[in-house]
């Protein structure tokens, strides 16, 4: 093996060298994982950590004020999209504060204008380098972007959380009610549910019977499935359950929703 000390030949040496630091505690594990994380970052593109076109959560430039709220007392999130006359006509962006604002300005009889409270949406093709997004997020003070697939269509959307999940591993707010659970129920067929709920687990409460002699969690299931690392928004169908991937980077896989198979 390489002397830590000797200059890295490559970005592999640089990795291993960083390995060896943390190994031998020179570094701390936490601070080695985000930087390779950073490593990282130079090399995925954008569309390997986008929110899918069918993921995105947004609102509709017509709705009315109440289903406006709904969708974003459902969804907790801070930031909508708002489309024209289909997902690939993105008029701009609608934040919450905003909205809050908005219902205060307008009288309950008269229509809503959402339209003066849109901010401009940035748009970035599905090929450009993570890190060169978080530059432009910086640089732009923006938080979110709409991914444009090479017909210029919409492929998705991507968030500053997204990106900054690439070099210090999944965040979690108070809006991620997965926290509390490894297995949470969302209706009668779909459940979401953390890549490391062990299989043990997942075979108790489903009734199941994956073996986990050579995976110990649905994460290690899931990829053994798809043969590779998926992608966010990929699925894969084992026995009764379609597994779809809801949070992923390129070394892990975070979150899924699980829905049954019908009888």
């Amino acid at each position: 093996m390489r002397r830590l000390g000797s200059a890295p030949l490559s970005r592999e040496d640089l990795r291993q060298a960083l390995h060896e630091a943390s190994r031998q505690g020179l570094i701390d594990p936490d601070a080695a994982e985000m930087i390779g994380g950073v490593f990282e970052s130079g090399e995925l593109q954008v569309r390997d950590i986008m929110i899918p076109r069918a993921q995105m959560v947004v609102i509709e430039r017509d709705w009315p004020l109440q289903r406006l709220l709904q969708t974003a007392v459902e969804s907790g999130h801070s930031r909508f999209p708002v489309i024209g006359d289909s997902r690939d006509e993105v008029v701009g962006i609608l934040l919450a504060k905003d909205l809050l604002r908005c219902t205060l300005d307008t009288d309950p009889g008269q229509p809503l204008a959402v339209e003066r409270w849109l901010r401009p949406a940035l748009f970035v093709p599905e090929s450009k380098r993570v890190n060169v997004l978080l530059r432009e997020f910086k640089r732009g003070r923006n938080h979110m972007a709409i991914v444009a697939d090479e017909y210029g269509g919409v492929a998705g959307l991507v968030t500053i959380e997204d990106v900054l999940e690439t070099i210090v591993g999944e965040i979690e707010d108070e809006y991620d009610e997965s926290e509390s659970a490894p297995i949470l129920k969302l209706d009668q067929r779909r459940y979401s549910i953390k890549g490391l709920t062990p299989i043990e687990e997942f075979n108790r409460y489903f009734g199941a019977e994956f073996s986990d002699a050579d995976f110990d969690t649905v994460a290690g299931l899931v990829v053994h499935a798809f043969g590779r690392m998926p992608r966010r928004g990929e699925s894969v169908r084992i026995g009764r359950f379609q597994f779809n991937v809801q949070r992923a980077g390129s070394r892990r896989v975070d979150l899924l929703q699980v829905t049954l198979a019908q009888n």
